[in-house]
Order: C-alpha cells, then structure tokens, then sequence
C-alpha cells in the first residue's frame, strides 16, 4: 500500500478521478433537462396553456446553473491531459483530439450560443423561436455528450486507427471512429442514465411543492412528467441499453466482465451474483446469493454458454481494484432496480389519481433525487475501473501515461486545491439552486 501511495501514477488517476466525478454531476443534469424542455416548450405552443412556459423558464434558471459550474469544472479536465497525462496524450492525440476538438468546436459552442437566449430571451424571441432555441440547447447538449463518448469507446474498443512510423495513433477511417459501436451502445446507456437523473430531480421538486401545499399547479405538472419519464428512462437503462452493454463488455472484455461479477473460473450454465464478497487471494466468491445460468444469458444471450473466468488470463491483466469494481457493478445494478420499482409505484398511482395524496410516496420521491447521481457515478466506475490495467483496451497502459515530470507531491498538490476550490464552488451552487426553488416556479402563486 506504502508503495502505491508513492506512486505518482496513482496520485495522477486519483486526481483525474475527483475532478471527473465532481464534473459530471453538472452534465448529466442538463442532458436529463434539455428534452424535458423541449417537450414542455412544444406543449406550450400547441395548447397556449401557460403552465408549460412557467415550467421552462423556472427549469431553465436551473439547467443555465448546471451548465455554468459544468463548464467550470470541465475545463481543468481538458488542461490535465497536457500536464497530467502528457505521454497518453502524445500517444493518442491523432485520434481522441478529433472528437474532444469537435465537441468544443460544434456541440458545446452550439448549447452555450443558446443557453443564454433559452433563460432570458423568451420575450424577446416569441414563443416559436423560443421552442427552437431549446431545440437546440438540446442538440447541442447531446451532441457534446455523443463526441466525449466516441472518446471514452476508443480507449475501450479501439477502431479506425493505425500506428504511425513514430509509434503514436493516427486516424484512418473517421466515420468507422465516430460510429464505434461501442459508442453507439454506450450513449444510449449514458444518455438512459441522464434523462433518469432529470426525471428523478423533477419528481423530487414536485414532491417537495406538494407536501408544502405550495406552487401545487406546477407541482403536479411536475410529479406528473418527472415519474412517467422517469418509468421509461429507468427501464431503458435496464433494457434494452444497459443489456447490449454488458455484450459488448463481454465480447471485447471478457476479462472485465469476469472481474465485475468475482468469476474466478470459466465454464458453461454460469451464474449470475447477486450478493457476494470477492477474495480476491483465494479466488472465489464468499457468501454468494446466484442466478443460475445469469450470467451466461447476460453475456450470450443462452443460459448454456460458456463464459471465461479471471484465471484463465495472466494476473497482470486482471482490472487492478477487483473489489471496487465488483461493488460499483452492484450497487449500480441495486439502484437501477429500486428505480424502476420506485417511479413504477409513482406511476401506477397516478394513473389511479392518488399521487398528489399519496405521503408515503411523496417522501420517497422527494428524498430520492440524488441516488441516480450516486447510480451514474458507480456505472462510470465500473466502466473505468474494467479497462484497466489499459488506458486504451490492449494498446497502451495506464502506467506509460502519466506526465513523468509531475511528482506525486505535485499532484497530491493540485488534489488539495481542487478539493477547497470545488468545496467553494458547490456551496455556491447549492445556494443559487436553493435560492430559486424557494422563490419558486415564476409567475406561480398557487399557495394552498
């Protein structure tokens, strides 16, 4: 442990980790919001009735926060690929520098054109305009998501690439780069995942208004978009998304999935682990609770076909934290479940007109908003964790990425600084975030 601590590589991954995590928190917000805007903009043109407008401009207020800190803590991340992880960036940049180029040049100057048009400029557009203003906050927010995620599928599954005379990637074929499966799979997961987040923060809100008898007409409107959505997003995640990602996993990273499940040894008819404790020094499972044949549906789609185990790799290809990424597997898998069965019950009972009365519901709802945060943070471990020991899958490792000439010391430096300046800055956005929802929906003054 003393010797990992000195590392300077662990020290570099531990401070990438924090600033990554912190950020995502903000995006996966807005890419939850921006449909529900669109939707309730689209509503509004349609029926004429106010309360969608009322709804876009108080969500708004709350997506232009999001997206502010989200640039902020996003731009100390572009910076660390120079000074944290030089040797990955020289070795990569032919390739992942056309996505992360393309996403600041097209889909984030495309959300931040706009945003500011969406928050203020309703008046002053008129109500089509307005509509495809939020269009294309939308857009550009998805867009954004889409080309970090050809990023991050690349260092997963490698594709449309050759390896240049000095030894580093270059780009061959860039439609077969953009439209990496792995991609494809993996942004209608994330993306599932997001509009989850959005759906859970709006049901939260209109809980809350209801159980103070205040702004009871958003509210409702609220409870009512938040749960539905919420229903769909949840079972999506689940199904079809998140199954075609556990193939890919199993197809391009045996190894992974063996890890994320505490497999030790291959064989057919394998099961699935609900609970367990992986040891990973004795190579089993403690304690497990299986699903016969589980885990030989969720990689092949048969229950009797046949999956590898960790041992019939070399060690030294086993993800690094087995136990972690066992856990994060689980638990994400244990929220997603308690999602679905959640925004399940809300639903049914809005369908039977008691969601608005039903206290007992109202205060789960409420209080739930921030597992789905806690649910995208351990997928994203999960996926981080499994491609290790690799920064690129079977191509470059995490160990020859780090900048040599940052000392740990440093990094463990600017860790420290990023923790007080990120403290700061969340206290700061809880209190604006705060701020307007006790002022409440504008134009709302249905007090009960």
């Amino acid at each position: 442990m003393n010797s990992a601590f000195g590392d300077p590589a662990f020290w570099h991954r531990i401070q990438f980790a924090f600033t990554i995590t912190y950020h995502y928190l903000f995006p996966q917000l807005t890419m939850g919001l921006a449909w529900f805007l669109v939707y309730w903009k689209w509503k509004a043109l349609r029926t004429g009735d106010e309360r969608y407008n009322r709804a876009v401009r108080f969500w708004a207020k709350i997506f232009g926060l999001n997206f502010a800190v989200g640039v902020v803590t996003g731009i100390p991340m572009e910076f660390q690929f120079g000074t944290n992880w030089a040797s990955f960036s020289r070795y990569s940049g032919g390739v992942i520098g056309q996505t992360l180029a393309m996403e600041g040049m097209f889909a984030f100057f495309l959300e931040s054109a706009f945003i500011g048009a969406l928050v203020w400029g309703e008046k002053q557009l008129g109500p089509f305009k307005h509509f495809l203003v939020a269009l294309g906050v939308a857009v550009g927010s998805w867009a954004s998501g889409y080309f970090i995620l050809v990023t991050n599928s690349f260092m997963q599954y490698p594709v449309g690439y050759e390896i240049t005379p000095e030894g580093n990637l270059g780009l061959t074929n860039i439609s077969e780069y953009l439209l990496n499966p792995w991609a494809v799979v993996q942004f209608a997961h994330n993306q599932s995942a997001a509009v989850v987040t959005g759906s859970f923060a709006i049901a939260a809100l209109g809980a809350f208004y209801t159980l103070r008898r205040t702004h009871l007409e958003q509210a409702s409107l609220y409870l009512r978009s938040g749960t539905l959505v919420g229903l769909i997003a949840s079972l999506l995640v689940a199904f079809p998304t998140g199954d075609q990602q556990a193939k890919m996993v199993a197809h391009h990273q045996p190894v992974t999935l063996a890890a994320m499940e505490g497999r030790f040894h291959g064989g057919n008819m394998a099961d699935i682990s609900v609970l367990g404790e992986p040891d990973v020094k004795a190579q089993k499972l403690d304690n497990p609770i299986e699903i016969p044949g589980g885990l030989s549906f969720l990689a092949n789609g048969t229950f009797e076909s046949s999956v590898h185990g960790l041992d019939e790799y070399s060690q030294d290809l086993w993800p690094d934290n087995i136990e972690l990424l066992y856990y994060s597997f689980h638990l994400m898998v244990t929220l997603g479940t308690i999602f679905i069965v959640l925004m399940g019950l809300a639903t049914l009972q809005r369908f039977r007109g008691q969601l608005e009365t039903s206290r007992w519901l109202l205060w789960p709802l409420m209080l739930a908003f921030p597992f789905p945060y806690i649910a995208n943070t351990l997928g994203w471990m999960t996926t981080e964790l499994g491609r290790q020991p690799w920064l690129i899958y079977g191509l470059f490792r995490t160990k020859d990425g780090y900048s040599h000439t940052v000392s740990a010391g440093d990094a463990i430096f600017t860790i420290l600084g990023f923790i007080g300046l990120y403290f700061v800055l969340g206290l700061l956005f809880l209190y604006l975030t705060g701020r307007e929802i006790y002022h409440g929906p504008e134009g709302e003054h249905d007090h009960g």
